[in-house]
């Protein structure tokens, strides 16, 4: 096998000098200045604080992060994924997101070789292009959450379905340990994999020892859940249920969210290859989408062609059923499918390169790319998605801890998602560098911290804190505000 990889780089140098330089580049805008931009809000608090308990209390865990969905819970398997680099940072969260987005450079690879073995090089190599430095999946890779993994585990289900088709039926259970993974750090739209590859199991039957041992491997990834649920008395079970069946989740009567549903896809899709006017995007994906419809009869002919279209179909259908959840769908319930459908998309420009004059088309949709996204990945390098990052959370504490010099003090806080997860855990990491934490009994001195959010929130809060103490001294880190306090004891 190595001696046909390097036979293959040989033979076509410039295709893999040009991917080794897409791949460098898609390594650097996905780890670059992580320190101070990284994202770390509620959720990634909350994760972090049961993975301290675990490394520093020794509480197991059985389950994972919520669905997002009253009492349904993930499998623990995201944490389990995150913990060893966790305990390798000494408990810094950007050990564990820069190796969730390096798992996005190996989906890249995959990507590449998936192009490669279904249509050809050129196609392999633009879909890497793409991915890598799309602007949106950039900040997709970067997502220090378990919908993150869901970039590689898509890659790693076409391979292995593509590895069927080539005759290679132990892959069977690879896709079974990848669908029940994908349950747990997906779980939503990640569902309909689950039917894409029943009727992928028509035409290429597992034999019966593989069937049993992959039914096997996929009752085993749900096997924590399964024990949380024994003994929480059905807790999960119940929940599952009442979403399936009670909340009438899945409707036969959909034809009013049709059109939110479609215009919805089109965003989704269209903000994963382009930034700025859609206009432009709108009159190239017309024409790379003509030539995918016009070659679609030899394109069809390819197995992983039609595994491709099998899998991106199921969800733009299954959800258009989809009425859960209040009628709520998000962006990111798409992970698992962003790579599939870049690489349906380039299979249009693809087509584009096989001859001179088309080729000019291929030529502009780069250049019209890297003009808006480059842009845009620079302003999210430099400054984050918001004005509270990682950086200006870190300097608030560590502004508090000097400040106070030792003395004891409290501190209350306000972020605008209620729970300050995030905080807690950052003062819990930083107490053992400064050998001390905030106190839970009140004491002369008290530090509020809040994170910008509208008056009508954030106001009645502040005014709150002003009957508890008088401020001191004030400090302001971009997005986050940090007050000095003197409390103001009650009269006897």
């Amino acid at each position: 096998m190595l001696r046909k990889i390097l036979e293959e780089i040989k033979n076509h140098k410039f295709i893999y000098l040009l991917l080794s330089l897409v791949l460098i580049g898609a390594t650097f805008v996905r780890v670059f200045n992580t320190k101070e931009i990284l994202g770390f809000y509620y959720d990634q608090g909350r994760d972090a604080l049961v993975i301290w308990n675990f490394l520093h209390k020794g509480d197991l865990f059985l389950v994972g992060p919520t669905t997002g969905i009253e009492g349904i819970l993930r499998g623990p398997w995201y944490y389990f994924l995150i913990l060893p680099f966790y305990f390798l940072g000494g408990g810094n969260p950007v050990w564990p997101a820069n190796f969730l987005a390096l798992t996005t450079v190996v989906a890249i690879v995959l990507l590449y070789i998936l192009g490669k073995e279904i249509f050809d090089r050129s196609t392999g190599l633009i879909a890497a292009i793409i991915a890598s430095f799309s602007y949106y999946l950039l900040v997709a890779s970067r997502w220090l959450s378990n919908p993150t993994p869901m970039l590689l585990i898509s890659m790693l289900l076409v391979m292995s379905m593509f590895m069927i088709v080539k005759g290679k039926k132990f892959a069977w259970i690879f896709i079974a340990i990848l669908l029940g993974l994908s349950m747990q750090f997906g779980s939503a739209t990640e569902t309909f994999y689950i039917p894409s590859v029943a009727i992928f199991a028509l035409k290429y039957r597992p034999t019966k020892k593989i069937f049993f041992v992959s039914l096997f491997s996929f009752f085993l990834i749900f096997l924590p859940q399964i024990i949380f649920d024994i003994v929480k008395k059905g807790v999960l079970s119940r929940s599952i249920l009442e979403f399936l069946f009670d909340d009438g989740s899945f409707k036969f009567s959909f034809w009013e969210v049709v059109s939110a549903r479609l215009s919805f896809y089109w965003e989704m899709f269209s903000f994963k290859i382009w930034v700025g006017p859609s206009q432009e995007f709108t009159g190239l994906f017309l024409l790379f989408f003509s030539m995918i419809v016009f070659d679609f009869k030899r394109l069809w002919k390819k197995d992983g062609f039609k595994i491709l279209i099998l899998l991106g179909l199921a969800p733009l259908i299954g959800m258009i059923f989809f009425q859960g959840n209040e009628g709520n769908i998000f962006d990111y319930y798409f992970t698992g499918y962003y790579l599939i459908y870049v690489l349906i998309f380039s299979a249009g420009l693809g087509i584009l390169t096989k001859n001179r004059f088309s080729s000019i088309f291929v030529i502009a949709f780069f250049f019209l790319f890297f003009k808006s996204q480059t842009t845009a990945i620079k302003g999210y390098l430099d400054n984050g998605r918001s004005n509270v990052g990682f950086k200006e959370q870190i300097l608030a504490i560590d502004w508090i801890y000097k400040n106070a010099d030792g003395e004891n003090f409290n501190v209350d806080i306000y972020v605008p998602p209620v729970i300050p997860y995030a905080y807690d855990y950052l003062f819990t990491w930083k107490a053992i560098l400064y050998h001390k934490s905030p106190l839970t009994e009140n004491v002369n001195l008290l530090y509020t911290l809040y994170e910008e959010d509208i008056p009508t929130r954030l106001d009645p809060w502040t005014r709150r804190q002003d009957k508890i103490g008088k401020i001191e001294e004030e400090i302001v880190f971009r997005g986050i505000t940090v007050q000095r306090r003197k409390r103001l004891w009650p009269r006897e």
